[in-house]
């Protein structure tokens, strides 16, 4: 996919705290979609989010909107194969990958990035 690197950022959610999942990367995520401040949103579930999003039913959901939406989901699979959730995260919509190398990549390339 090509993307707009003026117009990409990549998120990545790290935090298992279902507060900030809500109110700050759901939220982010999505307006930023929705409203248009990038062309190219991506959310990167990381570390224990990887449990917390197969396992916790209103993050599940929160998640399908976000992919209605156009927000691109990746997890890292390491993470992932850690928690036994890579394949619950495949059956969600989630793109499961390694994501050393294209974390790398976008860093590179200019994407610009926010952790939560």
């Amino acid at each position: 996919m090509n993307h707009d690197l003026a117009e990409s950022v990549f998120v990545i959610w790290s935090s298992a705290d279902v507060e900030v999942a809500e109110n700050l990367v759901f939220m982010y995520t999505l307006n930023a979609k929705l409203n248009q401040w990038w062309k190219t949103v991506r959310l990167v579930i990381w570390g224990p989010t990887a449990r917390l999003a197969a396992e916790n039913a209103m993050v599940q959901e929160r998640l399908g909107e976000l992919l209605e939406s156009g927000v691109e989901i990746w997890a890292c699979k390491a993470c992932a194969d850690q928690y036994g959730t890579s394949e619950r995260l495949e059956l969600l919509g989630v793109k499961v990958l390694y994501m050393g190398a294209p974390l790398t990549e976008m860093l590179k390339q200019g994407w610009k990035q926010l952790t939560f």
